[in-house]
Order: structure tokens, then sequence, then C-alpha cells
């Protein structure tokens, strides 16, 4: 029935449903950016106290109680609204209990916004609960991912260059969410609070702007034929969203020189007028939201049989992972330059690691053997390796969270803790203290291979490109922290001795090579007929390629834990270096002060011993 009523139209013959589609879309988009803009104001905007909420916050969190419950009611009507667009009846028809609890269990958009309702519902509760801002940054973070669930079920992912056109809508929702919602949040909190906190906004929202700008052109670019279609009612849509978007711009700069010649009260008075025009921007996306792009560009082909120079100078952007890349590049750069002017180095060989990581993890998501990666078996087992191996190697010696202690900003008093606390206190966290454990790392690190490779979840993901961006973000993720605890440079809540790194670095790679060989002897394909849906007209016989990818994964696996290994006995030989000295320099204080060293105490303390065994013998 679902599959019928899929191919028709959006457009409903039914009058009410008609203006209650843009309507409940818009008011849900508004209410959710509200939602965010008061969370952000409570984390980012309002004084705390030692990582406590305060009078102020508790005041603006009544607000956002009212914003989130009006968020959860819209996505309510909104499954309604969609259901009897898809069914293209009567609103009435789709309070059908079976026909609903089939559309949210059987259908992609239906299971969508079930999910949404679910994290709504888990942001709201989160909030009404929060007393400290650990629990508003959870909501935070909740609440946007809430937000841009339905780009990976939108027109979008059913264009050719789906992964540019959703990853590039993934950021520019984001940041839009962000931008409008945090002039929501300044104008809801008291004078004072927006007078300390517009500086630091000001710096947000430059670069969200940017962001913005540059991510809605990219998401226009891949919608749009640019020689026939902007002509189109969508198109005049994404004109307009264009021109909104330049006049945000247009007074972002207006208030950063009322902030600079300190006057507040026409920096007030513009927030008042811009939030008008980003209500008018965030209602046109709604828009666009409900509408097709005049053209599809058609399905793309199939990549001609790879060989070395296709695999080394292919290039096709996966603009979600590309876009989280180029951020934490223009976020270490930042880091780097402060220190610079600061007068302070930061050593040379970490910023080379850092580009070391981008590299890797780029081609092996982008570069060729990205692309490849879709299309084989062995190709992915290549990424794999790369982007979960190598690349977070890279990233664990260049000292990320090293270089943001250094550099983000601290509390506006002695009472709050700013950025920089809130980082220092999740490190020392017992989330994290479980995380790094090494039993924990390791099960993780090797462990998941067997959860995902040898359950019908490896077939799940490659069926869509949002399992394929999760796959990848594990994998990253999954190789920083295990090489983290191995051999990282950046503060640790747990100081794991050197003999059980090595311990754990010899297990991993057992544990690898067992994999391995499961995979070696597989007499069945893992992908749930994946890979032979594609019809690929080179490399066919798909199951050698499945254990050419398991010799692959044997292969390269093994060698940056045999690096690993090398680093660690380095680092172990350096600590015992640098203790002998400190002890050293110990006697000689001692010595020069006339006391005994640690060593002599030690010493004396063993005779005492022996001594008292002598009397007991005696």
């Amino acid at each position: 029935m679902f599959s019928q009523a899929l191919a028709h139209s959006h457009s409903s013959s039914n009058t009410l449903v008609s203006i209650l589609t843009p309507v409940i879309k818009d008011l849900s988009l508004i209410s959710a950016t509200t939602a965010v803009g008061l969370l952000f104001a409570i984390a980012f905007f309002i004084e705390e106290k030692k990582g406590f909420l305060t009078q102020e916050s508790f005041r603006v969190k009544r607000l956002l109680q009212l914003s989130m419950l009006i968020w959860v009611i819209t996505l309510v009507g909104s499954i309604f609204i969609e259901l009897a667009n898809i069914l293209d009846e009567g609103l009435l028809s789709a309070f059908n209990a079976t026909v609903l609890r089939s559309f949210l269990q059987q259908t992609v958009i239906g299971r969508v916004f079930l999910a949404q309702l679910i994290f709504s519902l888990a942001a709201t509760f989160i909030s009404y609960r929060s007393r400290k801002v650990g629990a508003v940054y959870w909501a935070l973070a909740i609440t946007l991912f809430a937000t841009i669930l339905p780009i990976f079920q939108s027109h979008s992912s059913g264009l050719s260059n789906h992964t540019l056109a959703i990853g590039s809508l993934v950021f520019h929702v984001i940041f839009i969410t962000l931008w409008v919602g945090g002039v929501i949040g300044l104008i809801v909190i008291s004078p004072k609070e927006r007078a300390a906190s517009l500086s630091r906004f000001s710096s947000f929202a430059l670069w969200a702007a940017v962001i913005v700008t540059f991510s809605g052109a990219v998401n226009a670019y891949s919608r749009l034929n640019f020689l026939s279609a902007w002509s189109s009612p969508y198109s005049s849509l994404v004109l307009l969203k264009i021109v909104l978007t330049g006049l945000l711009i247009a007074f972002g700069a207006k208030h950063r020189s009322y902030i600079i010649a300190k006057k507040p009260t026409e920096t007030f008075s513009l927030l008042s007028v811009e939030i008008v025009v980003m209500v008018l921007t965030v209602g046109v996306g709604g828009w666009l939201s409900t509408l097709n792009p005049p053209e599809h560009p058609g399905v793309p082909s199939q990549p001609p049989a790879p060989n070395l120079s296709r695999l080394f100078w292919s290039y096709s952007p996966d603009a979600l992972f590309l876009g989280i890349l180029i951020l934490a590049t223009s976020l270490y750069i930042r880091g780097v330059v402060l220190l610079s002017r600061r007068g302070d180095k930061w050593p040379m060989g970490r910023t080379v690691a850092f580009i070391f990581g981008v590299a890797f993890a780029d081609y092996a998501t982008s570069g060729g053997i990205g692309i490849y990666a879709s299309y084989a078996f062995s190709y992915h087992m290549i990424s794999h390796m790369i982007i979960g191996m190598i690349a977070p190697i890279g990233f664990v010696l260049s000292a990320p969270l090293t270089l943001a202690l250094r550099t983000l900003p601290i509390g506006r008093t002695e009472n709050e803790r700013g950025i920089r606390g809130s980082v220092i206190t999740l490190i020392h966290s017992k989330v994290l203290n479980f995380y790094t454990n090494p039993i924990v790392v390791l099960a993780i690190f090797d462990g998941s291979l067997f959860l995902l490779y040898m359950t019908p979840l490896f077939s799940a993901m490659m069926h869509s490109h949002t399992g394929h961006l999760i796959m990848d973000i594990h994998f990253l993720l999954s190789g920083y922290l295990f090489f983290h605890v191995i051999i990282g440079v950046d503060p640790n809540p747990r100081k794991v001795p050197h003999i059980v790194r090595i311990i754990i670095l010899f297990a991993a790679m057992s544990i690898h090579a067992f994999f391995s060989i499961s995979l070696l002897s597989t007499s069945s394909l893992l992908d749930g007929g994946y890979f032979a849906s594609l019809h690929r007209t080179w490399n066919t016989d798909l199951l050698v390629d499945q254990h050419l990818g398991g010799s692959i994964g044997w292969a390269m696996g093994e060698i940056p834990i045999l690096l690993a290994l090398v680093a660690t006995f380095i680092q172990w030989v350096r600590d015992d270096s640098r203790e002998a000295k400190r002890i050293d320099r110990a006697a000689e204080r001692a010595d020069a002060m006339g006391e005994d060293d640690e060593l002599s105490e030690y010493n004396r303390y063993l005779a005492q011993l022996r001594g008292h065994d002598r009397e007991i013998g005696q």
C-alpha cells in the first residue's frame, strides 16, 4: 500500500492538509530553532557557578520548556500531516491506528519521524531535569541531531551527487540553526549577560556565516542545473534565501562595529530587526524542504575498473566527512595562530602529524580509495584500515586536546568554568575514565570488527549513505581512542603502565589476525547482496574479492600496531630516562641541603627491616 502511495505527489487534495503542511513545518522548525538558541544561551552565554546553573538560567529554562513542548506537539502533528499527504486523503484518515503503526514501522520517512520524536522527548526530559551545564550540553547535542535527521531522507538523498547534497545541507542546517538560535538566546537573556556575551557570540557568528554561505552555495549547486532551472519557483526561493542570508551577514558586520564602539542600545535594536529576518530565513528553508528541486540529475555511472592512476587521482567529495575535516583543520590552525600571537611555540611535528591525519582520512573517504570502497569489499577494507588505523595515529600525535586547553577561553569569573573548564571536567569524568580503560578500548577497537562484519549489521549499513558515514566515523573514533591510550600525548584520565600498553598491543594484533583469518575462511558473502546489486563489470568474483579484503586487512592492520609497539618502547625508555634524571636532581638537592635523598632513605628503610628480621630470628 505504501509503495503505491509514495509514488504520488505530496500535494494533497484536501485543502486543510495543504494549508497545514507548510504551517506545521515552519512552526516545528521555529520552535526547534528557539529551543537550540535557548540551550545555546544557557550553555555559553549565561554565567554558571562551578558547573551549576544560576537563577538566570532557570528563568530561561521556563521559556525553553515551552519551546520544547511546542516542538514535540508539532512533530506529532507533522506525522499525521505527512501520513495524510502520502495517503492523499483527508486528515482523519491518518488517525487509523493500524495505518499509523505501519507508517512508523515500515517506511523510511515514518521511522525518521519516530526517531526525531524520540530524540526530541529525550532532549526535553534532559532539559527539564538539568541542574548542571554538562546536561545542557547533552540536550543541545541531542536537539541538533534531531533537527538534521530528516535531511537523510529528504529530496537531497535522491540526487545523483547525494553525498555532496546531504553533507552540505547538514552543515547548512546545523550552523544556521545555531546562528539564528543564538540571536534568539541573546534577546531573552538579561541585559547584563547580553553585554558580556555579545563579543563571544560575534566571533561565533562570523564562523557560522561563512559556513552557512558556503554550504548553501554548494547545496544549491548540487540540486540545480544552473543553465535552465533558475526560472522555477524552487530556485526563486533559493535566491530569496541567498538575499536574506546576505542581510544577516550585513547585520553581523554592523553588530561588530557596535560592539567595538560599545553601543549596547543600538546593538539590541539591531537584534530585534535581525531576528525578524532570521525567522523569515528559517521559514523559507522550511518551505524549500517541502518542494522537489526542478531537475534531478541522472543516476551516476559506475566507475571504470580501478588502476593506479584512478586510485591516486580520482576525487569525489563526501561532503559531510570532508566538512568535518575542514572544520577541524580550521579550528586547529586557529589554535596554532592564537598561540603564535601570544608568543608561545607549538611543535611543528604536531602540526605535520595533524596534516598527515587529515590527508589520509580524506583520501580514505573522498579520494580514489573512498570512491571504490563503495563498489568492492577489498577497497572497502583498504579504506577501513586507513581511516581506522593510519589516520588516527596522525590525529593522536597532533595533540588536539592539549592545543584546545591552551587556547579555549576561560570563565569570565572565578566561579565560571568556561569552555576550557568544561573540557577539563570531561577529561577527568567517570565516563571518560571508563572508556580509556585498556580492556574497554581493546573491546571497542577489535571487538566491533566482529560485531560489524560477522552480523547483518554490515549489510544494513552498506545499503545507505548514512550507514557508510556511521562506519567511517566509528572507525576513526575507535582508532583515535585506541592509539590515544597507547601512544597519546594528550591528557589521559588514567595512567596506563607501559607494560600494560604492550600487552594490549599484542592482544590487538592477535585478535586482528584472528578476524582476518575468519574473513579468509568465509564461504558466503557478508554484504547481504549489496555488492551483487551493483552489477559491476570488473572483479566480478565477489567471494574472492571478500577473501582479498581479509588478506588486506591482515597485512595493513599489523603494520600500524607494530609502529605503535615501537613507539611505546621508545616512550618507555624516555620515561625511565626522565625518572632517572628526576631522582638525580632530587639527590643533588638533598646533598646540597645536607639531607638524605630518596635512595638513601629507601636503603635505610631496608636496613631497618633486616635488623628487625635478625631480632626476630634471635
